[in-house]
């Protein structure tokens, strides 16, 4: 799941847990926003974890030359 996820369950989460004023009888509309927000919390924790070992920003150092990029060695 990735962080574009995360926000969308967080978002929904929030909605149906504070904004949304239904009662229902065996379905509480509230405690399944709070289950939304609270794996859309996680997931985006878990995303950030692994934000730098996936290979995109931040994974290379200036000193460390790209898949695109060629080093030209002249020995004198």
């Amino acid at each position: 799941m990735g962080l574009g996820v995360s926000l969308i369950l967080i978002a929904a989460g929030a909605i149906m847990a504070w904004a949304v004023h239904v009662s229902t009888t065996g379905f509480n509309v509230h405690t399944v926003g709070y289950i939304l927000l609270v794996v859309g919390i996680v997931g985006a924790l878990i995303s950030m974890m692994f934000w730098s070992t996936w290979g995109g920003f931040g994974g290379r150092t200036a000193a460390e030359p790209g898949p695109g990029r060629r080093t030209t060695v002249i020995e004198d």
